[in-house]
């Protein structure tokens, strides 16, 4: 009985330690949620200009660029895989990564050959731990991420499909790839984080909720000093805008993932520690009742004794 007892409380401070971390963290990531939402907010009016006027280059005007025009025979395609840097966000991670399986399967279905850039530690993980190759990755801002980290993703995407411009200058042409997409998590509400995919080139015009109301006058553009060259200096804006976008969604998205997450940790802590003492409770008025069921044995056993003496 003692041996049970003993065991039973250990295992109450034990779960009583977890139960602690986890609300932590629970905390934690209820308090960094906010500035997440804040940021993503404030980034929505540039993040809308900057679209209507690329939408209007690319509706209005008869340029051609390698970012903008479909290339009707695409051998490769490139995804960019935006997951987490640490755990404990529920299937977060999980879900990215399915969602980009069935992504590279639709494409190697349509004859293209599929290569990776990831944003995460949990995706090189599992590219690492799957010994699959990818190109290049970016670790250490999943839950907080700036402009300067979407720049510096951009700037290798871009390299990538600009390297179609001319054949003489491309350094690496096996390298080159002829669509881009995005796989990340769309932050919809705190229950709600949907895996979403989207194309950045040739160029795919995504607002989201950032849309206009239909009933809106939309601006009209005088472009200088040509559509061509203003083009060449919005389009990487754009682009740096879409990604930076993505990365302010899927870190609101794994915040929310991890809250959730923590939450039912901290739940099914108590739970077990509620479980563990009425078990404990038990354990002890069942000792309680063996020793009286003993003293009374050993009473009975000396009376009769005595009786017989």
């Amino acid at each position: 009985m003692a041996v049970s007892l003993r065991e039973y409380r250990a295992k109450i401070r034990s779960t009583q330690s977890t139960k602690k971390i986890t609300r932590a963290m629970e905390l934690i990531a209820a308090s960094r949620i906010i500035k997440a939402q804040q940021h993503a907010a404030a980034a929505a009016p540039y993040a809308r200009e900057l679209t209507r006027a690329v939408s209007a280059l690319a509706t209005f005007s008869n340029i051609e660029h390698v970012l903008t025009t479909e290339n009707p025979n695409a051998e490769r395609a490139a995804i960019l895989v935006i997951a987490s840097d640490r755990g404990l966000a529920g299937a977060y991670a999980s879900s990215v990564l399915k969602e980009t399986e069935q992504l590279a399967e639709r494409l190697r279905g349509e004859g293209k050959q599929v290569s990776y850039f990831l944003a995460g530690r949990k995706a090189e993980q599992y590219f690492n731990f799957r010994q699959r190759e990818f190109e290049t990755s970016w670790t250490g801002f999943s839950d907080k991420p700036t402009y300067d980290d979407a720049r510096a993703i951009g700037d290798e995407l871009i390299s990538r499909g600009a390297q179609h411009e001319s054949a003489e200058e491309a350094v690496d042409p096996v390298a080159a790839v002829d669509e881009l997409y995005v796989v990340y998590t769309r932050f919809k509400s705190m229950l709600v984080q949907e895996p979403t995919v989207i194309r950045l080139f040739p160029l795919e015009i995504v607002e989201g909720e950032e849309t206009p109301d239909e009933a809106e006058a939309l601006p009209l553009y005088e472009f200088e000093p040509s559509a061509a060259e203003v083009l060449e200096a919005v389009l990487p804006k754009y682009l740096y805008s879409r990604i930076y976008s993505c990365l302010l969604q899927a870190a609101a998205s794994e915040l929310a993932a991890r809250q959730k997450a923590m939450k039912s940790a901290t739940d099914n802590a108590q739970d077990l520690i509620e479980k563990y003492t009425r078990l404990a409770n038990q354990a002890r008025q069942a000792g309680i009742t063996q020793e009286i069921s003993e003293i009374v044995g050993g009473a009975n056993a000396l009376a009769e004794a005595s009786a017989s003496d």
